[in-house]
């Protein structure tokens, strides 16, 4: 996607929709929301907080609302775009500007605007993963306290990639050397990946 700095922009990338996307943001500028570009693609906020954004396909155009799910959908034109995966969000799609009505098109933004501003927003959940701790890595912990003191101040995603990186050796001498390997960079407090994050 042709990264695009303001929506006028956006629009005229997408001259197959011209009208439709400028009738589009018409009817979102008559209500309370700021204009703005995310990803590429403009984007509607209220107090700085993503409520709905407009885009441009091959074969259609459409509103999506970052908040979709709180919608009352009267007018039954809510789609959720990934089944199983997208909680919130819903999308309003179209083929030709004949396919939507501005009324009900107003309606949705101006719903989805007051939802914002009541605060009905999904939170995002992170997983949070359980460490599994090799009995190679877990001995040396007992026996060796500032190895221990160290681990334990590793960030989790750090404290994973030793254990996985002890836990994938097939061999009982491997993982050994590993683990001689890993106990002076877990003393340092460095992950064992840093070095190539940071170059």
């Amino acid at each position: 996607m042709k990264k695009v700095n303001s929506v006028e922009e956006y629009i005229e990338v997408n001259s197959h929709f011209t009208e439709e996307l400028s009738l589009l943001r018409k009817i979102i500028n008559s209500t309370a929301l700021e204009e703005t570009i995310k990803w590429s693609m403009p984007t509607y906020c209220l107090n700085g907080k993503n409520v709905l954004g407009i885009g441009a396909f091959k074969n259609h155009f459409c509103i999506w609302f970052h908040h979709g799910v709180f919608l009352k959908d009267k007018h039954n034109l809510l789609h959720n775009a990934q089944e199983d995966k997208t909680k919130g969000m819903r999308q309003m799609r179209f083929e030709s500007k004949k396919d939507f009505n501005e009324a009900a098109v107003l309606s949705y933004v101006k719903e989805a605007t007051e939802n914002q501003r009541l605060g009905r927003e999904i939170k995002p959940t992170r997983k949070t993963k359980t460490i599994s701790i090799p009995s190679e890595l877990k001995n040396a912990l007992k026996s060796n306290s500032e190895l221990n003191t160290s681990f334990k101040a590793l960030t989790p995603g750090r404290q994973r990639e030793y254990c996985d990186y002890i836990s994938e050796a097939k061999r009982d001498t491997t993982k050994i050397s590993r683990l001689d390997k890993i106990t002076p960079m877990i003393i340092k407090g460095i992950g064992l990946h840093d070095k190539y994050k940071n170059g």
